[in-house]
C-alpha cells in the first residue's frame, strides 16, 4: 500500500509539473487551428508586446457640417467607427462589432444616420447598415446572405442611393438603388455581365451615373447610364486593348467628365475628356507617375489629387479654372490616404503615415496652407527610435530589368552579417510602398533581421509596361526576380546570404511557394499565408465573381496549354523539390484564395515527410483581422524564424 502511495504521489507531481510546464506557454484560441507548431513561452507574448499594441487611424467620410468627421481605428479586436467633433477630441466609439468595420457613408444633406458594411468572418459578402446617429439602432439594409454589396454613391438630396451588388446570381455586379428608411422597397437599375463592374459618380441633377468596368489592371472602360431613357452608353471604346480608364466624375461643364487614364502615356494620368468633341485634355502629363486618386470639391472649383512617386505619396491641389496645381509642401515625405473636401471646400482631410509613425488624421486649411492634426494615435510602447526608415534599393534581373525595392536594415546594435527576411506583396499587381514596419519592427530591432519588401515585375507604381510583364507564360519571370535579389543579397557584406527566409501573402503567397522549389538551396525557410499553391485549382475554387477577373491575369485554365503551364509551375506538383521548412496560414472563410490551396499544399509537404506549420483560423478570410488572431501568428512566426532562420 505504501509503494502504491508515493507511485501515486510521484504521478500526481508529474501532472502537476506538466500543468506547470503548460502554463508557461503561449495558447492558440478556440478559432484557431495549429498544427506542429513548436510551445511559445509566455515570456515571448510578453516581449512583444511593445510592438503590437500600436493603432492606426484612416478617414472614413466627414459630416455634411464638415465640422465633424468618421474615423475608422480600433480599440478592441478590431477596426471600428468613431465619431471625432474636435481636432485631438475623443473618439467616439459608434460600432462594437467583432467583425471590423472599414467603410462608411454619411447621408449628405444632414448626417443623421450613416451606411456601412460589413462582412462575416472575413467572406467579404459585405453587406449594407444603416445607424441612425440618434438611437444608435443598427439596420440590415441587403440580403444578408452570400452577396457583396458596396458602391454606395447618394443622390444628391440624400433621398436614397445607388449600389452594386451581386445578389442576382453571386458572379455578376448589378446596380440597385435603395432608399436606406424604406430598404423593402429597393430596386434594381441595371443588370451586367461581369464582376468588375462600379459606380463612380452622379450628376448635379440625378440624372445619369458614370460606370467603370475593370477587367484588369491594364484594361478598364467608361460608361454613362442614363437613369430616365434606361440606356447604358460607352464613354470610351470597349475594343481598344491596354488601357486603364477609372474613377470618372462630372465637372463643372456638364460635357467633361474627369478621370484617370494611362492612355499614350506609361502612368496614369488625370484627365479631363469631353462628351462631345471625344478629346483628352492631360492634366498631369509633368508628373511621371501614377495619380491614384482625387476628389472635387463639391462647387468643383478645386480638386486635390495623390500621386505615387517610387512609393511615396505626394497630395497636390489643382484649380480647375485655371489647371494649375501644386503639390501640398508641410506633409512629411511618406503615405497618404482620403484626400477629401469638407462641404465649403475650404478644407482637405486626409490620412498620413511616415516610416516611424502609424496612420492619422489631418486637416488641411486651403487658404493658409496650415495642418492640423485631427488623431494621435498610440503606438504602443514603441519609439521612433525602435522603428527602422527603409532605403530604396534596387537590382538587376535575369534580362537586365531593373527591379526596385525597400530595404529596412537590422538595428544598428547587431553586429556580424545580418539574416534577411523578404516579404513579397500581393496582388501581383500591389506595390510594397515606404511605409511603417509596426509590429514588425520586433524583426528588425530584437532579432537583428534585415527585411526587403521587393517590386517584382507586374507590381504597380511603375508604368504599363511593367505591370503587364508578369502576364500569362511570363509568371516565372517574377520569381526570377526574386532569384536575382539572392545575388544581390550575397554581394552585400552586411548581410548573411546563408539565412535568408521568404514570406508573402496571396500572390505574394504564390511567390513565397515558387521560391521555396526554384530556390530550396539559397534559402533556410518560407511562410505563405492565403498563398496560391496551383492556379488550376485556384481558379476552379475562388468565388465566380473575381474567377474571369483572375484569368485575365494569370490565363485562363479552360485552354489546355495554359492548364498545361500552370500544372508544370505549381508548387503543389513540385514538393519533391523543397528542401527546408515551411510554415502555412490561412484563412478558412477566404473567398479570394480558398482554404483548399494551403490545405493540399500542407497534406502533400506532409505526406513527402516535410517538415510544415500550420495555421488556419476558422473566423478569418483573406488575412488576419482580429488583434487575437493577429498576435498569435506574429508569434507562431517569430518562434519558426528563432527555429529556422536564426539557429
Amino acid at each position: 500500500m505504501r509503494n502504491k502511495s508515493i507511485i501515486a504521489l510521484f504521478m500526481l507531481a508529474g501532472i502537476f509539473s506538466q500543468a506547470q510546464n503548460k502554463n508557461e506557454f503561449v495558447t492558440s484560441n478556440e478559432n484557431l487551428i495549429a498544427e506542429n507548431i513548436l510551445p511559445i513561452p509566455k515570456s515571448l507574448g510578453q516581449a512583444i508586446k511593445k510592438y503590437s499594441e500600436g493603432r492606426n487611424a484612416s478617414l472614413a467620410d466627414i459630416h455634411p457640417n464638415g465640422k465633424e468627421i468618421l474615423a475608422v481605428t480600433r480599440f478592441g479586436s478590431t477596426n471600428q467607427l468613431h465619431k471625432i467633433i474636435t481636432p485631438m477630441g475623443a473618439r467616439k466609439q459608434i460600432t462594437f462589432f467583432e467583425e471590423p468595420v472599414n467603410t462608411a457613408s454619411y447621408e449628405p444633406t444632414k448626417g443623421e444616420y450613416l451606411v456601412y458594411s460589413k462582412d462575416t468572418g472575413g467572406n467579404e459578402f459585405g453587406q449594407l447598415y444603416s445607424l441612425n446617429l440618434k438611437t444608435m439602432e443598427s439596420k440590415l439594409l441587403t440580403d444578408g446572405g452570400r452577396s457583396q454589396n458596396g458602391g454606395v454613391t447618394w443622390k444628391k438630396d440624400g433621398s436614397g442611393f445607388y449600389f452594386t451588388s451581386t445578389k442576382r446570381n453571386g458572379g455578376d455586379r448589378d446596380i440597385y438603388y435603395m432608399n436606406p428608411l424604406k430598404p423593402e422597397e429597393t430596386q434594381s437599375v441595371l443588370e451586367l455581365k461581369g464582376g468588375g463592374w462600379g459606380i463612380n459618380d452622379i450628376s448635379d441633377d440625378n440624372k445619369k451615373l458614370l460606370i467603370t468596368e475593370y477587367v484588369s489592371a491594364n484594361d478598364s472602360y467608361l460608361y454613362i447610364y442614363d437613369l430616365d431613357t434606361k440606356k447604358l452608353e460607352p464613354i470610351t471604346d470597349r475594343k481598344e486593348k491596354g488601357i486603364v480608364q477609372l474613377n470618372a466624375s462630372f465637372g463643372k461643364n456638364p460635357d467633361e467628365i474627369y478621370y484617370v487614364t494611362d492612355r499614350d502615356n506609361e502612368f496614369s494620368r488625370l484627365a479631363i475628356f469631353n462628351l462631345k468633341t471625344k478629346k483628352n485634355n492631360y492634366l498631369t502629363t509633368s508628373i511621371p507617375w501614377n495619380v491614384e486618386s482625387y476628389d472635387l470639391s463639391k462647387d468643383k472649383s478645386k480638386l486635390t489629387f495623390i500621386t505615387n512617386e517610387s512609393g511615396i505619396n505626394k497630395l497636390y491641389i489643382l484649380d480647375t479654372n485655371t489647371q494649375k496645381y501644386a503639390a501640398v509642401s508641410k506633409i512629411p515625405v511618406g503615405l497618404i490616404g482620403g484626400g477629401k473636401f469638407s462641404g465649403d471646400g475650404k478644407n482637405i482631410y486626409f490620412s498620413q503615415s511616415t516610416a516611424n509613425s502609424g496612420s492619422d488624421i489631418y486637416k488641411l486649411d486651403i487658404a493658409s496652407q496650415n495642418i492640423e492634426r485631427w488623431t494621435d494615435s498610440e503606438l504602443g510602447e514603441m519609439q521612433p527610435a525602435d522603428m527602422a526608415i527603409p532605403k530604396l534599393i534596387d537590382w538587376k534581373s535575369f534580362d537586365g530589368m531593373k527591379i526596385t525595392g525597400f530595404y529596412y536594415p537590422a538595428s544598428a546594435k547587431f553586429t556580424g552579417k545580418r539574416p534577411v527576411l523578404i516579404s513579397i506583396h500581393g496582388g501581383p499587381e500591389g506595390q510594397s510602398m515606404a511605409s511603417s514596419l509596426g509590429g514588425s519592427n520586433y524583426f528588425s530591432n530584437e532579432m537583428g533581421i534585415a527585411l526587403i519588401y521587393p517590386n517584382v515585375r507586374g507590381s504597380s507604381g511603375f508604368g504599363k509596361t511593367y505591370i503587364a510583364a508578369d502576364n500569362g507564360y511570363l509568371r516565372m519571370n517574377s520569381v526570377k526576380d526574386i532569384g536575382a535579389l539572392l545575388d544581390w543579397i550575397a554581394q552585400q557584406p552586411e548581410l548573411d546570404k546563408d539565412r535568408i527566409m521568404i514570406t508573402g501573402g496571396s500572390y505574394g503567397g504564390f511567390m513565397t511557394l515558387a521560391t521555396a522549389y526554384e530556390y530550396a538551396d539559397r534559402i533556410r525557410c518560407s511562410m505563405d499565408v492565403v498563398g496560391i499553391s496551383d492556379f488550376n485549382t485556384f481558379l476552379k475554387n475562388t468565388e465566380e465573381y473575381r474567377r474571369d477577373l483572375r484569368r485575365v491575369e494569370y490565363g485562363d485554365e479552360r485552354i489546355p496549354k495554359m492548364a498545361e503551364f500552370f500544372t508544370k509551375i505549381a508548387p503543389l506538383n513540385n514538393i519533391d523539390k523543397i528542401k527546408k521548412p515551411m510554415f502555412i496560414v490561412q484563412g478558412t472563410n477566404d473567398p479570394r484564395v480558398p482554404v483548399s490551396e494551403a490545405i493540399q499544399m500542407r497534406d502533400k509537404l506532409k505526406g513527402q515527410g516535410k517538415t510544415v506549420w500550420y495555421l488556419e483560423a476558422k473566423n478569418e478570410g483573406h488575412g488576419f483581422r482580429k488583434k487575437e488572431n493577429v498576435d498569435f501568428q506574429r508569434l507562431a512566426m517569430i518562434r519558426f524564424m528563432q527555429e529556422y532562420l536564426l539557429k
